[in-house]
């Protein structure tokens, strides 16, 4: 049959990133210090194209999935993944990510009542020739109180949720666990979020907020401390972004590693 896609285009445009996205998938995550997560994943998969190919071929996107997922590796080493893209769709780059959501039990501080709490990450990997670079994203939910607020008014203050997004980048020797990046980022904030909370848990919660206020400003600073004292990661990159439960507007603040 004609290969449709390696003919010869015309047009002398070489294309960046051309591949399939929203492939859904199983994936298996490390956990730290338990058995091994299988979460619920989408994949996008994308390779270099040059100028003289017509198109990639899709469907070898799709195969590669189904070789790793029946080796029961699918998630543990993103360069091999990338490498393999890279060899069968004859390119010089190629770039891989998972979108998924992670579970990770939380204890009420008062009542010490269990419940999961889920957050969305990705695991994000590119090759370019044979340049690899890994990053880890998270995006992690928390509680701001307005110090502002606090300040000018005779009782209460305003506070509201918050969205923590973070990607970071480290030596593939190295290794962070999604656990310690996220109760990093927790522990900036006014208050960390539950998913179970009892009313003498809500009291502790609410009462902290309060004796802890934060503005997006004071979070992300402390955030970016963080990570420039963990000599592991190589980059960040962190945005956060405050629901406001007093203006029709969020406030939102974003800061990239030099």
């Amino acid at each position: 049959m004609i290969d449709v896609q390696k003919q010869n285009d015309t047009r002398e445009i070489d294309i960046q990133k051309v591949g399939v996205k929203d492939v859904e998938t199983p994936l298996i995550i490390q956990r730290k210090h338990e058995s091994n997560q299988v979460v619920y994943a989408k994949a996008k998969m994308s390779v270099s194209l040059p100028r003289h190919y017509k198109g990639t071929h899709m469907s070898r996107f799709i195969e590669i999935l189904n070789d790793f997922k029946q080796k029961n590796i699918l998630g543990v080493d993103i360069r091999k993944m990338l490498e393999v893209m890279q060899k069968k769709l004859e390119a010089k780059s190629s770039y891989l990510k998972f979108d998924f959501k992670y579970f990770i039990e939380k204890i009420a501080p008062v009542s010490k009542m269990k419940s999961l709490m889920s957050y969305d990450c990705f695991f994000e990997g590119t090759l370019d020739e044979n340049d690899y670079k890994f990053f880890l994203g998270v995006k992690v939910p928390v509680t701001t109180l307005c110090p502002c607020s606090k300040e000018i008014s005779k009782a209460g203050a305003h506070n509201q949720r918050a969205i923590v997004k973070a990607k970071i980048s480290y030596n593939e020797d190295e290794h962070i666990w999604l656990e310690d990046l996220i109760d990093d980022i927790e522990t900036c904030a006014s208050s960390p979020l539950y998913s179970l909370l009892k009313r003498e848990d809500e009291k502790f919660v609410t009462e902290s907020a309060y004796d802890n206020p934060k503005f997006v400003e004071d979070i992300i600073r402390d955030v970016v401390l963080k990570f420039e004292e963990n000599k592991i990661i190589k980059f960040y990159e962190v945005e956060i972004e405050a629901q406001e439960s007093i203006h029709n507007h969020n406030a939102w603040a974003y800061q990239k590693s030099k």
